[in-house]
């Protein structure tokens, strides 16, 4: 099986992620899937559903609606995209999973979440959702802080070691469908487990043509990418 090829937000790097504009770049670019995020408007998870990556991104600019998005993704245009729906927080999981009913979206959609409720809370009301379980629960890479890079790299050291098991057992437990891993966690060892249980392994975020190419040597089932234009060949 080829390594798929999902644009992180649409192509970041090309137009601001989330958008309309972001998702085309990422089609233009031949991706087969794309990834984007969805908060609700409030931190209790209630009022409209939006495209956006966390409140400050929401108050900055005017993001689409879920349901805007979800009627785009349904147009003629991305009929062979898949979707990975990223929730930032616990409490409109309902929600989501009623709009991509609605949309007709949930047999190439693929829910991803860093909230172990949100998990058990779709796996036991939605089965019929693919569900992704992404690690680790950070929103920067510590290494790059020296305040933290040292504790960090324990910490890394000791993931890399037991993710493989832990992964492969949720994922033949029918807990989760996939794994969407920070890229420093992606070893062989985990991409083996995880095809050894008929699961999904998703590499994030990667924006260097050499990681690409070294992960899909490895056998991930795919890499997600701010500049999906990476996964072409290099100009000689």
């Amino acid at each position: 099986m080829s390594m798929r090829r999902v644009g992180h937000k649409g192509a970041d790097h090309i137009a601001p992620g989330n958008t309309f504009a972001s998702f085309q770049a990422a089609l233009d670019a031949g991706v087969e899937a794309i990834e984007f995020d969805v908060i609700a408007e409030h931190p209790d998870g209630s009022g409209e559903l939006l495209l956006a990556h966390d409140f400050a991104d929401a108050q900055r600019r005017s993001p689409h609606t879920l349901h805007e998005g979800l009627a785009h993704f349904a147009g003629a245009a991305y009929a062979n995209v898949d979707l990975i729906v990223d929730l930032k927080l616990a409490g409109y999981e309902d929600r989501v999973a009623a709009a991509l009913q609605e949309h007709g979206l949930v047999g190439r959609s693929l829910i991803s979440t860093m909230e172990e409720a949100s998990l058990a809370h779709l796996r036991e009301h939605h089965p019929h959702i693919r569900l992704g379980w992404s690690v680790p629960r950070l929103q920067r890479d510590p290494l790059r802080n020296p305040v933290v890079a040292l504790p960090a790299v324990v910490l890394l050291q000791y993931m890399r070691g037991a993710l493989p098991s832990v992964a492969a057992n949720r994922i033949r437990r029918g807990e989760i469908d996939a794994l969407m891993a920070h890229w420093r966690l992606a070893t062989p060892r985990l991409a083996r487990s995880i095809r050894a249980q008929d699961g999904e392994l998703y590499v994030w975020t990667v924006d260097d043509r050499t990681r690409i190419a070294g992960l899909e040597r490895m056998g991930v089932s795919g890499v997600i990418s701010n500049d999906p234009r990476l996964f072409a060949p290099a100009r000689t």
